[in-house]
């Protein structure tokens, strides 16, 4: 359901991330956590997920730089007060039971529970930041001890919220997500690249060379050119 965008402001104090939960265990026996950011990336595209998160490659273009414009009065932490609804602004998260961790653009705290809302710059595309969102609502559930029914998206484009419902269904395909994520981050290789739509507006496609590792039979004909000898001036090799 798409709403108006009405953002309710005041000041709300959250739990800090402890360094390990009494009497917990590990999430892993690695100790691999998961960002969750890792979650909308990998859901659109494994390989784009695994050059960010595994080879730690970030570049910038113009749908980059609009996002963290976007995310200019999140990152401030700015809790101004309005409508009498508590609010705070880009507070970190974390569930120990899960290994996640990260940030949430928004979360209100409503009469009816923890509300999160995350913010993006263009139109509706797809389900990907979906995971992302329902990820925030399981770490507000383990940190403040409250179920977390339903948030949104808010995207800039239209300037319309996007109510997410956090049902089984979606729960199960994040839990999923994050051990998918987790299980590559411990493999630390690069899965496939799609070369398909998805590649056009990537930020990455530099870095990616989608064109060229998704042809193996190019790859392997590049390889070979690149350590062929080079013939010295009599025709021969060079040493």
């Amino acid at each position: 359901m798409d709403t108006p965008e009405d953002e309710l402001a005041g000041e709300v104090l959250l739990p800090e991330r402890p360094d390990a939960e009494p009497g917990g265990d590990e999430p892993d026996e690695d100790g691999i956590e998961v960002p969750i950011s890792a979650l909308e990336h990998f859901s659109y595209c494994p390989r784009q997920c695994a050059l960010i998160h595994v080879e730690q490659t970030y570049e910038e273009n113009v749908f980059t730089v609009r996002g963290t414009l976007a995310h200019e009065r999140v990152d401030t932490g700015d809790d101004t007060p309005a409508r009498g609804v508590p609010v705070a602004r880009g507070i970190p998260i974390w569930s120990h039971r899960l290994g996640l961790f990260g940030k949430a653009d928004l979360v209100e705290l409503r009469p009816e529970g923890p509300y999160p809302v995350e913010y993006k710059v263009g139109r509706r595309e797809g389900l990907h930041p979906d995971l992302q969102l329902c990820a925030q609502a399981l770490c507000l559930e383990e940190m403040l001890g409250t179920p977390v029914r339903r948030g949104a998206i808010f995207y800039r484009a239209v300037r319309r919220r996007h109510e997410i419902v956090f049902e089984e269904g979606l729960r199960r395909r994040t839990l999923l997500a994050i051990e998918a994520v987790r299980a590559m981050l411990r493999a630390g290789s690069l899965p496939a690249a799609p070369n398909d739509a998805r590649c056009k507006h990537c930020s990455l496609r530099d870095a990616c060379l989608p064109q060229v590792v998704a042809e193996p039979a190019r790859l392997r004909g590049l390889q070979g050119a690149l350590f062929q000898p080079a013939e010295g001036p009599g025709g021969g090799r060079d040493a």
